[in-house]
């Protein structure tokens, strides 16, 4: 009988290894047509002639957090199907999504500062952006303190969302955004991000199908995997804002799409996600992730403004670097089972 568990484990083994190889190129394909799809999309507004506004506010925001709102999407319609597990999949997305949030708000804004140098922040930025991102994440934590998202508390999140952006709209402020050549055949554009829209939905499905096999069979937390494998993932699309805005020598192109992703995740993704079928929020959201976002956040606003005349140097994007190894390493120690 004992030569025989070997052979068990060998055979879980291979399985479990099989489930992670279709993970990882379903979380390859959800980045990588996400990525194509807000090119085409971007393309399509420049057609279009859609306001620079609006599409800051739209297409670019929503769109570079396409794979973290697909996800939130196909978990939803899941959970209310009963294919997809309440608590797993609930925690997986959310993890994902603080964890795609935290990339931007700690590592990407740090690589900017190191690879650009420095940014001055004006009072319009931090008015207009700076401090809704932060009432973003205040607001999240009050709707979660009870360990849940119902469908009001969903309601809620998206409403302040579309209150947000008529308030810029209405204002007209012009927005950093990524600009596009104009599609030269808009038909064709159409088609081909619908036809990558549908691919996401499918990857996104598919990866949390596979993401919850993995939490039941490694007995580990779903919202620490939804922040260590969707959230460094997610943030991929914003990497390359950053890249570029680097090499364009427009580091406000990559700052107001970070920022602005840091507002359309837990407004849009959560707000939409507990709207259609209600969200378990674990401890460790409410507990270490918002907070430590939001204390961060505003303890790096008062610095600047305080104590660097609005300036953000290397200095600050190194200590951002630091803040985004002690947020993963306290997770990892305090939260890492669920």
């Amino acid at each position: 009988m004992t030569r025989g568990y070997p052979k068990v484990d060998m055979q879980v083994s291979g399985e479990l290894l099989t489930q992670i190889s279709i993970g990882a190129v379903a979380l390859y394909a959800l980045v990588t047509a996400a990525s194509r799809a807000i090119d085409r999309l971007l393309a399509l507004a420049e057609y279009y002639d859609i306001d620079e506004v609006l599409m800051g506010m739209t297409v670019l925001a929503v769109g570079t957090g396409l794979p973290e709102l697909s996800s939130h999407l196909i978990a939803s319609l899941g959970i209310l199907s009963g294919t997809l597990d309440y608590q797993v999949t609930s925690a997986v997305v959310i993890g994902g999504n603080t964890g795609s949030s935290t990339v931007q708000q700690f590592l990407l804004v740090g690589v900017l500062l190191i690879g650009y140098g420095s940014i001055q922040l004006t009072r319009t930025f931090i008015r207009e952006s700076y401090v809704p991102m932060l009432g973003a994440f205040a607001v999240t934590i009050l709707v979660a303190w009870d360990g849940s998202i119902s469908r009001l508390d969903g309601v809620v999140l998206f409403v302040l969302y579309l209150g947000y952006v008529g308030i810029r709209v209405s204002r007209r402020e012009q927005l950093p955004t990524l600009r596009e050549r104009p599609s030269l055949n808009p038909r064709w554009d159409i088609l081909v991000a619908t036809g990558l829209l549908i691919l996401v939905l499918l990857s996104a499905s598919i990866m949390l199908s596979v993401v919850e096999l993995i939490v039941n069979t490694l007995a580990l937390g779903g919202s620490t995997i939804g922040v260590m494998t969707i959230g460094v993932a997610a943030a991929l699309p914003e990497l390359t804002a950053v890249i570029d805005s680097i090499r364009r020598r427009a580091p406000n192109l990559a700052l107001g799409t970070l920022i602005g992703s840091n507002i359309v995740n837990p407004l849009v993704g959560i707000g939409l996600g507990g709207a259609v079928s209600t969200y378990y929020v674990p401890p460790a959201v409410i507990l270490w992730d918002l907070p430590f976002k939001l204390i961060v956040g505003a303890g790096l606003l008062i610095w600047t403004l305080y104590w660097r005349d609005g300036e953000l140097t290397r200095r600050e994007g190194a200590y951002l670097l630091g803040l985004y190894v002690v947020f993963v390493t306290g997770r990892l120690l305090l939260f890492s089972g669920q």
